[in-house]
């Protein structure tokens, strides 16, 4: 259903906090993944680049499992309320950390970082399935800039590492007073995106209209929001009088064998790119020539145009819109994976960036076709449904990436 007249009153901001809130749902990890630099230096024998992302995608995708099969009876505002705190005091815990054991290495010191990685994926899970899910239920271009934000905070925080890297030098030193700048800066983004969501989010005229609707076809995932919003919607009860279509709605199980092409789709781009980025990249191509640069160069070129993919689709002309083409070009993404490695055995930096380039511009084009096209034709809960659904597919890509990405390691001795 469209929005029309009164309804697109809010429109541009609504957009703009989605961006926001999409940003801050990945900025203290991706800080974390960006300052891999420091903890190589700090952790040499431990392989940080690996192990953290290992460590974080398990308990993101089972709280996901979690949330998931509950979806429908969860209240989405404290769920993505709780996510973005969690984001502001695991940020604060990096800080805490490094400053308790004055920047020294360790196993300590290592264990409790992996444990603030573990509580970082448990903020992802309240975040992404609670976002998506809620944006499903509203018009395609907030999921789209909400996912452009989510590709944004990775180009941000690469952008702000080699600003620091250049300013603070390439001592332990210098990498520590960068790295702690970068979590104090988390700390205050995520509280921004805290104020944004409670308070001015729900706030906007569009945003409480598509709520609206999606409680007027049954979805109980939207009262909290609305009620801070000052709009009163009807006890179960009562819509179940006014309209008895309100209690039907398709179950998950018939949504995933519905959209089965999609969810294939999104588990394979995700499993495709995160068996490279970020430990492949950064710990298997150093006999090139950019030296301690290498990890960050790469890790920022991935993310510049992992963010210039997600704009694409906005050219609707640009739009891959068949399911079918979906699927066949995440398995073409396949193909890259000989490209990497013959280019880190024998080529040189000019053809990894060329690689790198491709692997971050497909892996932000692709996300936002599916994710934008999948909820279309059906009522907000199974919009809402639908959306946490696919983001646990995605879930379950990165920890089989991850994981995929350790066979890199066949022969090196660890």
């Amino acid at each position: 259903m469209a929005v029309h007249g009164e309804n697109e009153e809010g429109k541009l901001t609504a957009t703009v906090v989605c961006w926001l809130l999409g940003n801050g749902c990945l900025f203290s990890w991706n800080s974390m993944l960006s300052i891999v630099d420091y903890y190589e230096n700090l952790f040499p024998k431990y392989h940080p680049a690996r192990v953290l992302p290992i460590v974080y995608q398990p308990f993101a995708v089972g709280i996901l499992v979690i949330l998931t099969y509950n979806e429908a009876k969860i209240n989405t505002r404290r769920r993505n309320l709780l996510g973005y705190t969690i984001f502001f005091i695991s940020a604060l815990l990096v800080l805490v950390l490094d400053l308790a054991t004055s920047g020294k290495g360790g196993i300590g010191t290592y264990v409790g970082l992996c444990i603030i990685s573990g509580v970082f994926g448990v903020g992802e899970a309240c975040v992404q399935g609670g976002m998506i899910g809620d944006l499903s239920l509203m018009c395609p271009e907030f999921i789209q800039s909400y996912l452009a934000g989510l590709a944004a905070s990775g180009a941000l925080t690469s952008a702000l590492r080699l600003i620091t890297k250049a300013a603070f030098g390439n001592s332990r030193n210098g990498l520590r007073n960068g790295a702690m700048m970068y979590f104090a800066i988390s700390m205050l983004f995520e509280l921004l995106c805290l104020i944004l969501y409670a308070h001015v989010f729900p706030k906007l005229p569009i945003v409480k209209y598509y709520r609206s609707k999606a409680a007027s076809e049954g979805s109980k995932t939207v009262s909290a929001d609305l009620a801070a919003g000052g709009i009163r919607v009807l006890t179960n009860g009562q819509a179940a009088e006014e309209k008895p279509e309100y209690m039907e709605r398709l179950n998950n199980k018939q949504l995933i064998v519905q959209n089965m092409a999609y969810a294939a789709t999104i588990f394979l781009i995700f499993v495709l790119t995160f068996s490279i980025f970020p430990g492949f990249l950064t710990e298997d191509t150093k006999k090139h020539s950019l030296g301690s640069w290498h990890a960050l160069v790469m890790i920022a070129m991935f993310n510049v145009w992992n963010l210039i993919g997600r704009y694409i689709p906005l050219i609707d002309s640009l739009k891959l819109k068949s399911r079918r083409w979906l699927l066949i070009v995440s398995l073409a993404r396949f193909l890259l994976i000989p490209c990497f490695y013959f280019t880190a055995k024998y080529g040189d930096e000019g053809w990894m960036i060329m690689l790198t380039s491709l692997l971050g511009l497909s892996q932000g084009y692709l996300p936002v076709c599916v994710l934008t096209e999948a909820p279309k034709n059906y009522k907000g809960p199974e919009q809402n449904a639908l959306g946490n659904l696919l983001v646990l597919f995605l879930g379950g890509g990165v920890l089989a990436g991850v994981t995929l990405d350790l066979l890199w390691l066949i022969g090196k001795g660890w």
